[in-house]
């Protein structure tokens, strides 16, 4: 099983942001590991898409960030991004008046018209149920369709660690395991997740750690085989 221990993909290391003069995160410390899937758990309002946005350089923050053993606690999205940093946000934001492709082609922005194509390819090669919809407009999907098409525009970028918040929001139970095992397929193919989810009997299937955030900070983190997780996630929740 992969571990972050040593040389981790990513390490977080004293993070605090928050909104204006609004805090919200204090002094996070978090690793993700080559090839390793990682959750992050907590109750609604804990900062847990807060704290991928910071992350991924969507907002400010304090403390460091260290990713492919490049220091990015200066970088912004565009830089996350460059470095194989990919941030899929919560709520399926696709281009619903651009087709399936054109949106897949406009996530692969600054590359060889060629190899955006080929990017498309390999990203529709996980979404049979959108390759068939190439040509349709995406606002003609159901939401779950969004869903994945706003996951193969991340995927496009070929990530070295893929970030998804709450992929599951709004999606039946098929399509919930549909886009998570996409998930436990990038892994297999060395690509890392972290993944925000509400639903964590699932996301504890399938991640090799789990951490856990309540009141602005971590409170618990764990390899997901660990006994009695599930009582210590709750202790931990609500102190």
């Amino acid at each position: 099983m992969p571990t972050s221990a040593a040389d981790p993909l990513l390490a977080v290391r004293g993070l605090s942001t928050g909104y204006g003069k609004i805090n919200v995160l204090s002094g996070i410390d978090l690793t993700v590991g080559a090839g390793e899937i990682v959750a992050l758990l907590g109750p609604n309002g804990a900062g847990k898409s807060t704290l991928l946005k910071a992350i991924s350089g969507l907002l400010p923050r304090t403390g460091t960030i260290h990713f492919g053993g490049k220091d990015m606690s200066r970088g912004d999205p565009r830089d996350a991004v460059n470095a194989g940093l990919v941030h899929v946000v919560e709520g399926h934001r696709v281009f619903t008046q651009l087709s399936v492709t054109d949106n897949l082609m406009l996530a692969g922005y600054g590359m060889s018209a060629a190899e955006r194509t080929r990017r498309v390819e390999e990203a529709l090669g996980y979404f049979p149920e959108i390759a068939a919809k190439r040509n349709d407009k995406a606002v003609t999907l159901s939401g779950g369709q969004q869903q994945m098409l706003a996951v193969a525009q991340g995927l496009v970028r070929r990530p070295r660690l893929l970030m998804l918040d709450e992929p599951s929001a709004g999606l039946s139970p098929v399509l919930v395991d549909r886009v998570l095992t996409t998930a436990a397929q990038l892994r297999e193919a060395g690509t890392s997740v972290l993944l925000v989810e509400q639903l964590i009997d699932k996301a504890l299937k399938l991640a090799d750690r789990v951490y856990a955030l309540a009141r602005g900070s971590i409170v618990l983190e764990a390899n997901t085989k660990e006994p009695d997780l599930h009582n210590r996630l709750e202790r931990a929740y609500f102190g």
